[in-house]
């Protein structure tokens, strides 16, 4: 079963936005890799987490800071698919 990725954000501190859009980027990325991805809104304020199925790979309290999107794809690609070329988000800078 393909795993589905979960971005559990804030909605006082207004980071539903921010949530969107990683949602779509992830999705763009790794359509047929993913079953898809779910937003969810925390009762807790500053909150941003975000996992696959019940697997922590980002969060915002202990990183101190969101994630770049680039650093995002390469956490999800590490977890669900190892060896996935992600084209210019692997290349450095």
């Amino acid at each position: 079963m393909k795993p589905t990725i979960s971005i559990t954000y804030c909605p006082k501190c207004g980071w539903m936005l921010r949530s969107a859009y990683m949602a779509q980027e992830l999705l763009s990325t790794f359509t047929g890799s993913i079953h898809g991805v779910t937003l969810v809104p925390s009762d807790n304020s500053g909150v941003f987490r975000v996992s696959i199925n019940d697997t922590l790979i980002f969060d915002r309290s202990s990183a101190r800071r969101f994630p770049e999107i680039k650093e995002l794809k390469q956490l999800v690609r590490d977890h669900i698919n190892p060896g996935m070329d992600l084209g210019h988000s692997d290349r450095k800078a």
